[in-house]
């Protein structure tokens, strides 16, 4: 079945692949040097076969200059030695958010190399993501070739801090920078207010355009007209009138009204991104919750207005974070992709996240480290990613389902989170018992009429099935008795006479 654009922007699985190692590691593999141009088939029928997305993260051409400030930084090559026992100075390539150019590098295949993936992906229907960094380039770039693009300083600003400005002749120009954060020395900041930089910038995504079915937009909330003004106060100008994506999202979009735009956000600031025009937004505070707080707290993020939530993209693991493993450890961490790949919205999965992978990459080099696959956590996931709400649901609707008291003794019900998709007669409940202990409740599963047919509750997970009475589930609700972190991922059927 061909799937149409607009359809699988509803709850896309997106899988992020940190493109020189991830080709690096298949070159390994194979004893053959692999690029883009050359990808074994039973990588796209194996690893990439349950998603909807790929978003190759890193495919444009690296900067020399940052290539070297990345080999020459203390602090990065103690992470280097961390990730790497072997590390050799040429596995550093430079940062992928220090962008030289929009061109696709020819070290994994340039062009040409991209668009035999991207056809390949899409003989399979999936489709390609791709990086753009608004908020900067590289100290080096090609695009410090034009003007009014930057924001400029004097040389008082060289003199007074040398570590946020930097000069190129007898110009001074800011560095990129996170106001919360020291800046990135090895870029240069984009004036977000400039309407030269606006104009580049649309004409750079038009041309991603023709490369890809979307993009993931770094640090995107850095461009709005409050941060961007907090953040470079008199240096960016005069504010315009219109905010950066107010502006860019829709010309390009004009051309391209199929071409998805990803946020990475923070500072609560989703929904002002998602009303300037983006199509979803990382969803930060679902894994901030699912890493340090309970269920409660999930529950009430997930409480929020569908037009919020069917907007956000959920993850527990990306380039950024600590390995998932690391952090939750290899129970817990099955309970929170349990949650987070079955909620609504874009759904993200980190190459080497389904392996139990263990070790933070930094992004500056080409090389993964060789750690051995974890058959639990690898079985877990090829289960997991078969039994998800998929693209049939895409249409459908989702409700969040109450967990309710099974005695007066035990108020374990508490820990469980449950909610219930359906379209048309397929229904997917979702139960998972998210706390070290074990827990029991009755599930209101609304809003589902029951009648006085009987219903087969099938375990897709555990490869088990239950029948129940429709009267008891009307009356009672669904008896759920979980061990610590385990859960249910039940498909619903009547039962035939």
């Amino acid at each position: 079945m061909t799937i149409k654009n607009s359809e699988w922007i509803r709850n896309p699985k997106i899988y992020e692949i940190n493109t020189w190692p991830w080709l690096h590691s298949l070159s390994e593999i194979y004893k053959k040097t692999i690029s883009l141009n050359n990808i074994p088939d039973e990588v796209f029928n194996q690893e990439i076969k349950h998603f909807d997305a790929v978003w190759l993260m890193g495919v444009w051409e690296r900067s020399p200059a940052s290539k070297k400030i990345a080999l020459d930084h203390p602090d990065l090559q103690q992470e280097y030695h961390k990730a790497l026992h072997d590390f050799k100075d040429e596995d550093v390539i430079g940062s992928p958010y220090a962008v030289y150019y929009y061109h696709v590098d020819n070290n994994i295949g340039g062009i040409d190399g991209l668009k035999s993936f991207r056809k390949r992906l899409a003989e399979r229907n999936i489709k390609l993501i791709l990086d753009y960094v608004p908020n900067h380039v590289s100290v080096d770039s090609l695009w410090t070739f034009d003007s009014n693009l930057f924001i400029e300083g004097f040389l008082d600003d060289l003199m007074t801090h040398p570590y946020d400005f930097f000069s190129v002749g007898e110009k001074v120009y800011a560095n990129g920078r996170d106001p919360n954060f020291p800046p990135w020395t090895d870029t240069i900041q984009i004036n977000a207010f400039s309407e030269e930089a606006r104009q580049k910038t649309i004409s750079t995504l038009l041309n991603i355009a023709e490369l890809s079915d979307g993009v993931r937009c770094d640090m995107a909330m850095l461009m709005t007209n409050n941060v961007f003004r907090r953040t470079w106060g008199q240096k960016a100008g005069s504010t315009p009138d219109k905010e950066f994506w107010e502006e860019v999202i829709p010309t390009v979009k004009e051309k391209y009204p199929n071409f998805l735009f990803i946020a990475e956000v923070y500072w609560d600031m989703e929904w002002e991104l998602q009303q300037q025009g983006f199509d979803f937004c990382y969803d930060k505070r679902l894994y901030e919750r699912l890493a340090h707080e309970n269920a409660s707290t999930i529950r009430d993020h997930l409480k929020a207005e569908w037009a919020y939530q069917s907007k956000l993209l959920r993850f527990i693991e990306n380039h950024d974070e600590v390995r998932v493993l690391e952090k939750f450890g290899e129970e817990k961490s099955k309970a929170a992709a349990m949650i987070a790949l079955t909620l609504p919205g874009a759904r993200l999965i980190y190459e080497g996240q389904t392996c139990g992978s263990k070790i933070k990459l930094p992004v500056q080099l080409g090389r993964f480290p060789f750690e051995e696959p974890n058959k639990k956590i690898f079985d877990f996931y090829q289960e997991l990613l078969k039994s998800i709400p998929g693209r049939e649901y895409g249409k459908g609707s989702w409700s969040l389902c109450e967990a309710k008291l099974v005695n007066l003794n035990n108020s374990s019900f508490s820990n469980i989170i449950s909610y219930l998709w359906w379209v048309n007669d397929n229904y997917r409940l979702i139960v998972v018992n998210y706390s070290p202990n074990p827990s029991k409740a009755h599930i209101k599963i609304s809003p589902f009429h029951f009648d006085t047919n009987r219903w087969i509750f099938t375990d897709l997970v555990l490869k088990k099935s239950y029948i129940y009475n429709g009267e008891d589930l009307y009356k009672y609700g669904l008896y759920v008795d979980l061990n610590a972190w385990k859960g249910h991922i039940f498909n619903i059927k009547k039962e035939s006479n």
